[in-house]
């Protein structure tokens, strides 16, 4: 297989960057796209010269006369389950959007289906891409700062992402849309499972906004090994905060630690007669009209293994166990009790 034809369940923000990325790969083709509202398809499709013939608004049937290889599943959070299983049972590799979902039965029936129908499965967890998680990552396993210890690790969001960006903010938790991630990193640096969690959380600010969903999320995490770190997620930072994320981690290993502080550098300062930011230089931009940027280098990376035939840098059990410590977590904020995670 020397291109990889790619059809999109989702022609939204994140839709049009897979396609951006697809048609800038090499070995890839972005070939099919596929939204409940057929009109934005449609809009995606004439962006990238797609015929009317590639454009749907069910996605089985786009599994069924697209002509396409594989999927890219950029649905809400909580849309990601029927689709997914539907593109295993069409024989059809998938790459999803974070998280791979949001309960425990719908988790387990996507392994399910990947392991019966012996498709490949990635969620895209593009945190491992960056070089500010990879570095740490090569230098812990170089045994330079020693056994991982400790951590904090700060992500939160503006409130814009909430109240305007997601129109299906009330119906997920920042917990899936940025404590995935946070999870996620921790586990990769650790190189370990989480064993138990303690969390609290507090809402109000974004319910009096109209958007019924916690505010923000403390918690511990234990490790099995003994490492224990602490997790904040929120989307209340004010929306003058020169950048969308708010994030920091320091993690503390037996012999040294890193602090990685992205969001409060002054590396790049933009100045206008209407605003004042401060423009994006890792994670995701365009130079010279491509892609660039470590979120889209995970999405280059699902189409490399295919061809490859190599395994992909998440694993299936990444995302699972991924997915079963933020249902931990969110137990635990819920009775205000420890939670041991059931994997």
């Amino acid at each position: 297989m020397t291109t990889i034809k790619m059809g999109i369940v989702g022609a939204g923000t994140w839709g049009e960057t897979h396609a951006f990325i697809y048609n800038d790969h090499p070995h890839a083709e972005f070939a099919a796209i596929c939204d409940l509202n057929i009109e934005r398809a449609r809009a995606l499709a004439q962006k990238f010269n797609l015929p009317e013939s590639q454009v749907f608004s069910d996605h089985k049937e786009m599994l069924a006369k697209g002509g396409i290889d594989a999927v890219a599943i950029v649905t809400p959070d909580f849309a990601h389950t029927e689709v997914a299983i539907d593109c295993a049972k069409a024989g059809k590799h998938f790459i999803i959007e974070k998280p791979l979902t949001t309960s425990r039965e719908e988790a387990n029936a996507i392994m399910d289906a990947v392991k019966k129908h012996n498709v490949r499965m990635m969620v895209d967890l593009h945190s491992r891409w960056s070089p500010l998680f990879a570095l740490p990552k090569q230098s812990i396993v170089d045994g330079e700062i020693g056994e991982p210890y400790s951590a904090y690790y700060r992500l939160n969001d503006i409130k814009w992402v909430a109240t305007d960006l997601l129109p299906w903010a009330a119906k997920s938790s920042i917990l899936w849309f940025l404590g995935y991630h946070s999870v996620d990193v921790l586990r990769w640096l650790f190189d370990d499972e989480v064993e138990r969690v303690y969390s609290v959380s507090r809402a109000g600010v974004l319910q009096e906004a109209g958007v019924d969903t916690v505010d923000v999320y403390q918690t511990i995490l234990e490790f099995r090994k003994g490492g224990i770190a602490t997790m904040e997620n929120g989307w209340i930072t004010p929306n003058t905060n020169p950048n969308v994320n708010d994030m920091k981690l320091n993690i503390t290993g037996t012999k040294g630690m890193f602090n990685i502080d992205p969001t409060h550098s002054q590396m790049l300062e933009r100045f206008t007669e209407t605003k004042a930011d401060r423009p994006d230089l890792l994670v995701r931009h365009f130079i010279h009209g491509k892609p660039k940027g470590f979120a889209y280098e995970s999405i280059r990376h699902f189409v490399d293994q295919l061809i490859s035939g190599e395994p992909f840098l998440v694993t299936m059990e990444d995302a699972y166990n991924t997915t079963m410590v933020i249902l931990a977590i969110m137990e635990s904020a819920k009775t205000r009790t420890p939670v041991r995670v059931q994997y």
